[in-house]
């Protein structure tokens, strides 16, 4: 269960090709890539018609929730491990929730209403799907990901690269890629931690001129489509 449970604070920069080779000389001595080096993330992001938790989450109310798919890699076939996974954040503080199913079984889960599996965590992916009926793929969000543990401590770091999105074209088996969030070399940097930050790495995001941003990947594609649908009505 441990595994599948997280409670933590995470904070985004938004730095260039420049910043972001500066943060990872100067974090080497702190911090190690984990086992995977860099990964390609598959994050498919389930709403209402309406894009009714994408619209919320925008509007920055205290508690916000969201639900979805994720997987490491493509997956080989439709029995591999993807993550079902139920986002929350409140006053702050993430709380993300997940079970592992094969890419078969949450294909059941969405469109047949089949159980997320057994115990808490499933009952309670099957309760939100309930309440936010009918939930139909909105984007897929993709990112070449570097993650990042600190040595003698519980801080974790990931660097997002070419973060894309598809609103199209929902499978995991396709090519991972899709079109651009960001301009051409900017990266999101997440700082995953409860507490205060290590004094290091204060001083480390003071030197390279890093400033916090809120940014949803999800919420930053959904602006950008719906930008785009307006000016072709306005044509």
């Amino acid at each position: 269960m441990a595994g599948n449970v997280f409670e933590r604070v995470e904070i985004k920069y938004i730095l260039t090709k420049e910043q972001t080779e500066a943060l990872k000389e100067k974090m080497a001595s702190h911090m190690k890539l984990d086992q995977y080096g860099r990964s390609v993330i598959q994050s498919i992001y389930y709403d209402t018609p309406s894009y009714r938790l994408i619209r919320r989450s925008l509007d920055k109310p205290p508690f916000k929730e969201k639900i979805r798919l994720r997987s490491y890699g493509v997956p080989k076939s439709e029995t591999t491990t993807v993550f079902l996974e139920l986002k929350r954040k409140y006053a702050g503080v993430v709380y993300k929730r997940r079970v592992p199913l094969t890419v078969q079984q949450a294909d059941a889960f969405f469109q047949n209403g089949a159980p997320a599996g057994a115990g808490q965590i499933a009952r309670e992916l099957s309760y939100f799907s309930k309440i936010y009926n009918p939930l139909t793929p909105a984007y897929n969000i993709i990112v070449d990901r570097e993650a990042y543990f600190e040595v003698d401590g519980n801080l974790r770091l990931t660097i997002d690269y070419n973060p894309r999105y598809r609103d199209y074209d929902f499978s995991f088996f396709k090519d991972p890629e899709g079109k651009p969030i960001l301009p051409d070399g900017q990266t999101i940097v997440e700082i995953k931690v409860l507490g205060a930050y290590p004094l290091w790495l204060v001083k480390v995001l003071d030197e390279i001129k890093a400033v916090k941003q809120s940014i949803s990947k999800v919420g930053a594609a959904f602006k950008i489509t719906h930008t785009i649908e307006r000016k072709q009505k306005n044509v």
